[in-house]
């Protein structure tokens, strides 16, 4: 029988210490070759627990966009934060992914007491903690991993129309084999990271 994971355990334990607003931060779009980075910070309501959410590579296409509706209806705030290939390639995937969720945490509507970030430490005038496999082991986290992943998703699938031949609807920018051939074909297109295709254009 499978492990029931409890992501809901850092976030009572920070209410208990009195902790009222508790955000999640994360991000998706590290790893592809193309297309941004897409980071999210989320206030989730502690009152309103939202069943199914998770790490969002957990879950179908058709789950994450339902429970998309639901956590952005219930939060207490969100917001979404983007940076584009030309700034990874300026800032590399590391710095940028951290300065897109700085970005996200800044937008929101209401002041975090403390940040649970996805495996990694930020520049931020909060309380942080850094939590490794956080979509996984924190609800808020699991939240903004969804909204991300969803935001993300969607804008791909929009590129695709734009740059068909690269599939971006089926791959979402990652490095597929059918992606790779096509760019070996067709060259890079203006939402492919130079620093991340250096291998496979002449």
């Amino acid at each position: 029988m499978k492990e029931q994971i409890d992501n809901l355990a850092f976030e009572r334990e920070l209410l208990s210490q009195g902790f009222r607003y508790i955000c999640g931060v994360d991000e998706v779009g590290r790893g592809p070759l193309a297309g941004p980075v897409c980071t999210c910070a989320v206030v989730m309501d502690l009152e309103k627990i939202i069943e199914g959410i998770t790490d969002s590579k957990k879950l179908s296409e058709k789950k994450r966009e339902k429970l998309a509706v639901e956590i952005k209806e219930n939060a207490v705030s969100y917001a979404i934060a983007m940076l584009d290939n030309y700034k990874i390639d300026e800032l590399n995937i590391l710095n940028a992914t951290k300065e897109c969720m700085v970005h996200s945490i800044l937008s929101l509507d209401v002041e975090p007491d403390i940040v649970l970030v996805d495996a990694l430490t930020l520049d931020i005038p909060y309380n942080q903690k850094s939590i490794i496999k956080g979509d996984l082991y924190s609800y808020s986290i699991g939240a903004a991993s969804i909204l991300a992943k969803v935001t993300r998703d969607n804008l791909m699938k929009e590129y695709d129309k734009i740059y068909p031949q690269y599939d971006f609807a089926g791959n979402k920018g990652y490095g597929t084999k059918k992606h790779i051939e096509a760019i070996k074909e067709y060259g890079l297109c203006g939402i492919h990271r130079r620093s991340f295709t250096k291998n496979f254009v002449k």
